[in-house]
This record gives structure tokens, C-alpha cells and sequence, in this order.
């Protein structure tokens, strides 16, 4: 009995399905297995690391790696583990988020609905900021840091974060108010409103998708820097990932590889709990500002 061409198709289609989602699965499965293995052996003792089986579950569980991790462990001259770099961090990430994403709003406003002569030269050169490598900003940075009185503080590397990433931040808003309708600013300019009031009650309320996505971009790559950390940035004033990089690469004593994982799960944690909670709306902020413009 020959089988229906409908038939036919829908076992083709389950196969398909099948193929694909076992694809898929095997690829997250080999994706996850580091995350798996810093996990499981930052809740192990240390011996049975050493034993030799990394890859197996631990026999004793212990918080221990991760409360040395945070507090006692020893990254610098004193045993403070990572929870002051930790918060400067935090006091790091979070001025230079706010600035530079308020700064690229500005800018992608003024950029589409304040037109003026040589716009789109000034868009082009902080469009051509983007693709400026850090190694290349690293002395002349050093320079404006020593002159500004910066060097080695937190808030020189709010300075440098802002800087760098206020050439991304203006081309997302820009791209997304490009299709913003120009009518609504030229009745509101005729409504009497002015520059800031036209930004702060019309622009920037439906500005969120695009909000999120400036913000996810500059937390992560800011969160993450380790170059700019480790060059101007010094002693207790360090980032986490200095931090995190003088605690595993430290020579003396015992290589504490449980605390190690902990102490890299810690470093990358805020950046899983941003994805987390607003990565829904990343690709769809950038769909919107991706044919705009």
C-alpha cells in the first residue's frame, strides 16, 4: 500500500526535526561542558581535584572554594579575595554604562533631527572610533590620565570606558532615531518645546529596546576588559578580571584550583544575570536599528 504524499512529508518533517534537534543538543552539551566542569570542581576539595578526575561529581560538596573565593583568598598583599574588586568593579561598570549610553542617546539625537553642516563627518569619525584597536589608545590615554590626575583610579577607567565606548553608543541611537518621524519633533518644536525637552518627553521614552542593548553591549565589554584594567589601574583600585587574573596566576603556595573556578564563576556571573534578565530584548532592539538609517 503506497503511502499518502502527506504522510510522507510529516514523517519526513519528524525526521528533520529529529536530526536537527539531536545536532543542536550534542552542540550545547560540548558548548556547557566548561561551564560544567568550573562548576562541579569549585564545589569539590581541593583533593579531589588533585586525585585526578576532573570531569566526575564531587564525592564531598563544599561552599568552602567559594567563601575563600570571595573573601579570604589571596590576590594582592593582604588575604581579601575578590570582594573589594568586586565593588570596583561595580562602581566602575555602572558610571560608565549610564554616561556613555546617555551620551550616545544625545549624540544619535543631535545626529538625525539637529542636522547641521559636516554631521556626517563627525558621525563618520566616531563611527571610525569603533574600529580603533585598545592597544593603540593605551599611551595617549596614559597621558591625558597623568595630566587629568587619573592614573591608577577607578575613575580614570570610568573616563576611558566612557570615551571608547561612546563611538558604539552613537551609532545604535543614531541608527534607531534615523526612522524616529521627524513630524513629531517639528510639532513639538512648533508646541513651543526646546532641544532637551523634545529629547527627555519624546525621544528617549521610546527609546527602550535600543536602551538595552547599548547597555548589555557597554556592561559586558566593560565588565570584561582586562587591558585597560590592567594598564591603568593599580593596587586596590584594580578590576575584577586584574583581580581574578593575579589570584590564578599566582607562584607561591599551593594552586588552589576550586578556588580558581570560583573566583572565575564569580567574574563572570553579572554578565549571565544581565543576559538573563534583559537578552530578550536585545535582538530585538537591534532588529530595530539595524534597517533604519
Amino acid at each position: 500500500m503506497a503511502i499518502a504524499p502527506q504522510e510522507s512529508a510529516v514523517k519526513t518533517g519528524r525526521v528533520t526535526r529529529f536530526v536537527l534537534y539531536t545536532v543542536l543538543i550534542v552542540f550545547a552539551l560540548f558548548y556547557l561542558l566548561p561551564l560544567f566542569i568550573m562548576v562541579i570542581n569549585s564545589l569539590k576539595p581541593l583533593g579531589e581535584i588533585t586525585g585526578g578526575n576532573m570531569m566526575a561529581l564531587p564525592q564531598v560538596w563544599t561552599w568552602e572554594p567559594w567563601a575563600k573565593a570571595w573573601s579570604s583568598a589571596q590576590v594582592g598583599v593582604e588575604p581579601t579575595g575578590l570582594k573589594p574588586y568586586f565593588w570596583n568593579s561595580i562602581k566602575m561598570v555602572v558610571p560608565a554604562v549610564v554616561i556613555s549610553t546617555m551620551a550616545g542617546a544625545l549624540n544619535g539625537y543631535v545626529l538625525t533631527k539637529w542636522r547641521f553642516r559636516g554631521d556626517t563627518i563627525i558621525f563618520g569619525l566616531m563611527l571610525f572610533s569603533c574600529f580603533i584597536p585598545f592597544q593603540i589608545v593605551l599611551i595617549p590615554m596614559a597621558r591625558i590620565l597623568g595630566l587629568l590626575g587619573l592614573s591608577g583610579s577607578t575613575t580614570g577607567l570610568v573616563l576611558v570606558h566612557v570615551v571608547y565606548g561612546i563611538g558604539f553608543s552613537t551609532l545604535y541611537f543614531r541608527n534607531y532615531y534615523a526612522a524616529f518621524p521627524s513630524e513629531l519633533v517639528r510639532a513639538a518644536q512648533i508646541d513651543g518645546a526646546g532641544f532637551f525637552q523634545i529629547f527627555w518627553r519624546i525621544l528617549l521614552p521610546s527609546s527602550g529596546p535600543i536602551i538595552v542593548v547599548c547597555v548589555i553591549w557597554q556592561f559586558t565589554n566593560i565588565w570584561n576588559d582586562f587591558l585597560f584594567g590592567a594598564s591603568f589601574a593599580s593596587g586596590d583600585g584594580a578590576p575584577m578580571t586584574v583581580a581574578l587574573n593575579n589570584l590564578v596566576q599566582s607562584s607561591t603556595g599551593v594552586k588552589e584550583y576550586n578556588v580558581h573556578f570560583a573566583g572565575a564563576i564569580m567574574a563572570a556571573l553579572p554578565t549571565l544575570v544581565v543576559y538573563i534578565v534583559a537578552g530578550r530584548y536585545f535582538v530585538r532592539g537591534l532588529m530595530a536599528g539595524s534597517v533604519k538609517g
